[in-house]
């Protein structure tokens, strides 16, 4: 279970996450939606102990990420891809990352094999297509085959054999009992596979419901998103994504 409540978040003088609060429940995809500069993964980032908020509460299991006892084993992530060293094979990568937590090294061919790169283990990252380090990333957040799943953009950049691919294998997660929070800016993306969704834009929510909830009487799910974030894109000259508000 991941539980927001209040969460503000200011960077010098500019509030991007603004008193926020929304749940991802367990056996549930929740999308979490907004355009670039909509707070997204900042919201993430102080989930996962990466940066400190304002004011409010982030929680996992009801605790901070930083009171988690061998985190992974709780929570899995991936923020800005796969972050992994490009020299070295997607097997010793995802072995470092085991070896962090205390993972077992059987559960490195588990992964290997569940996100279908079981054949290019020992294949440097280097030679890896956009789409296979999406998958590693995946492949390192559930070495600990986790109750939780924090992903960020996972389907960014794919095409449409890849966005297929995780949006089945996500499901799956859910329907294993995970919870799965997924954090999109394109509705298309999450429409057909989110069974709730949160929409975010300038550091406000907009809207939080079931896909249908959110949906109302618009004809599509994205149409919907877009009557909610019209005119809501921020920039900020010479930002990168992570240290804008994405």
């Amino acid at each position: 279970m991941i539980e927001i409540r209040n969460l503000t978040k200011n960077h010098g003088s500019r509030r991007v996450v603004d008193d926020i609060s929304f749940d991802a429940a367990p056996g549930r995809i929740t999308g979490f939606l907004g355009p670039n500069g909509a707070g997204k993964s900042s919201t993430m980032r102080i989930l996962l102990g990466l940066d400190r908020a304002t004011s409010g509460t982030a929680l996992i299991d009801g605790v901070p990420y930083k009171d988690i006892d061998r985190p992974l084993w709780t929570v899995g992530s991936m923020l800005d891809g796969p972050g992994a060293a490009k020299g070295r094979t997607a097997r010793a990568h995802l072995s470092w990352v085991a070896q962090s937590n205390g993972v077992p090294k059987h559960r490195i061919d588990e992964v290997l094999d569940m996100t279908g790169l079981a054949e290019a283990g020992r294949s440097r990252i280097r030679g890896f297509s956009l789409g296979m380090g999406q998958r590693l990333g995946i492949a390192a957040s559930l070495l600990g085959n986790p109750r939780i799943l924090v992903l960020d953009e996972p389907t960014n950049g794919l095409d449409p054999d890849g966005i297929r691919w995780t949006r089945r294998f996500l499901r799956s997660l859910a329907d294993d009992g995970k919870t799965v929070l997924v954090s999109s800016h394109l509705m298309n993306e999450m429409e057909g596979i989110a069974d709730d969704i949160v929409v975010i834009a300038r550091g406000k929510i907009l809207a939080t419901g079931t896909a249908a909830e959110v949906q109302g009487e618009h004809r599509s799910l994205e149409d919907a998103f877009f009557a909610l974030t019209d005119g809501q894109q921020q920039y900020s000259s010479g930002s990168t994504e992570q240290g804008d508000a994405r």
